[in-house]
């Protein structure tokens, strides 16, 4: 679960005191959403059955967890309410600002799969997915993580419509597909979110991304906005360099072949389940520009450059595109790029732990609040994550402190 990376320090009793707190405060945060008491005393019964301990957080099993004869509140919250997903989505965002801010932190963009056996809920069909590994019937949500030193927590998400979506009007009235919303790709899906959390002053520094992002409308938007990126590209991706020192130019895998073993760095790219995840890396400065040629505001030099990670137990290389002030270390590219699994380990623990893919719902906005109600459960808890860590943190510095006192006073004491 979310709470299995705290340090051990902290007491049971700690994190379930904190964990109260936090439910108490989620509640209290949402309740501007909703207009009816009742409405939000349902809302706050549905977070607390996200963080019960049933396998399955299905209509029924909600409604039992919570003490209702049937699912049909729930189902009302999701389907029938009034109520705005966006307006909650914000008010996740903004928790997990709060608890997780940092100015070096990390956007995240990438999708996940909800496998379906029909093709009424909004947006379902026959498409690719990662969470399955191939072409089934799904619907693929794109999200975007916040991730700190911290912690890393849900911050937006979207519902993609496919084209066989998005050009039958009656499928879209049947799914109640607000009016306004057309056709947009994984890409501009992800650029929106990037544009929200920077119109709502999100402190961020960088974005990473697979290779889905990794070209585009989303490279530039970065650009303007000012924030590093690593995000992933096909090896058979172009790149040409500027640089008056070297020439490189082709695609990605034909320039890391014209290079030298030696120019490869071991090095990690942060500690996973395991351990340390040591890679061998390769980065490639291909131009140095200037920001004021994207950007109105924004002054210095920035560079664009290729980053190769190549796995040292079986060789697989993979290819990334990055921006990054002039002069920035291998080490913070690494670092940069692999949080990446935080938004594919937050998609796993959202699943099993926090139902996100036991929605019921057919319909555009059934999707969103169903979504946006399990980012907060998530991010309440990542929240209590970084809370007993930093306690059990300070105890631990309190009782060393303690144990050194005590030490210098035996010392002291058969001093002659």
């Amino acid at each position: 679960m979310i709470l299995n990376e705290m340090n051990g320090a902290a007491s049971i009793e700690d994190v379930l005191a904190l964990t109260l707190e936090a439910l108490r405060d989620a509640k209290a945060r949402m309740r501007p959403v909703f207009g009816q008491e009742r409405v939000a005393a349902s809302a706050g019964r549905f977070l607390e059955t996200l963080l019960g301990n049933e396998p399955r957080k299905t209509g029924w099993m909600r409604a039992e967890a919570a003490g209702d004869p049937g699912p049909w509140r729930q189902q009302a919250l999701l389907g029938r309410g009034h109520w705005d997903a966006d307006a909650l989505r914000d008010v996740v965002r903004d928790h997990v600002v709060e608890h997780l801010g940092d100015t070096d932190a990390v956007l995240v963009v990438d999708e996940t799969g909800f496998l379906k056996k029909g093709s009424a809920s909004c947006g379902a069909g026959r498409q690719y997915t990662g969470s399955a590994g191939k072409i089934t019937n799904c619907q693929i949500g794109v999200f975007a993580a916040y991730v700190s030193d911290k912690g890393h927590a849900f911050l937006d998400r979207a519902l993609y419509l496919p084209k066989a979506w998005a050009e039958k009007p009656e499928r879209l009235a049947a799914a109640h597909v607000p009016g306004d919303v057309q056709f947009a790709s994984k890409p501009s899906l992800a650029t929106a979110m990037i544009g929200r959390a920077l119109a709502a002053d999100v402190p961020f520094r960088w974005v990473a991304g697979d290779s889905v992002y990794g070209v585009g409308e989303l490279e530039m938007a970065l650009r303007r906005a000012s924030r590093g990126y690593v995000l992933g590209v096909n090896a058979n991706h172009h790149f040409h360099s500027w640089r008056p020192d070297v020439c490189w130019a082709g695609e990605a895998r034909e320039i890391v072949d014209t290079l030298p073993d030696a120019a490869w760095v071991r090095c990690s790219a942060g500690r996973g389940t395991k351990g340390e995840r040591l890679y061998d890396w390769l980065y490639c400065p291909m131009a140095d520009l200037e920001a004021s040629e994207y950007s109105d505001t924004s002054t210095g030099t920035w560079t664009r450059g290729l980053l190769v990670r190549r796995n040292p137990s079986d060789g697989d290389l993979a290819y990334f595109t990055t921006w990054c002030p002039q002069g920035t270390p291998l080490e913070t590219l690494v670092r940069v790029e692999g949080t990446r699994w935080r938004i594919e380990e937050g998609f796993e623990t959202a699943k099993n732990e926090f139902g996100l893919d036991h929605n019921e719902t057919r319909s555009w906005h059934g999707w969103h609040r169903h979504v946006s109600l399990v980012m907060l459960a998530y991010a309440m808890m990542a929240a209590v994550r970084s809370q007993a860590n930093a306690m059990a943190l300070k105890k631990s510095q309190l009782h060393k402190r303690g144990r050194l006192s005590a030490g210098q006073s035996r010392k002291f004491d058969a001093s002659p």
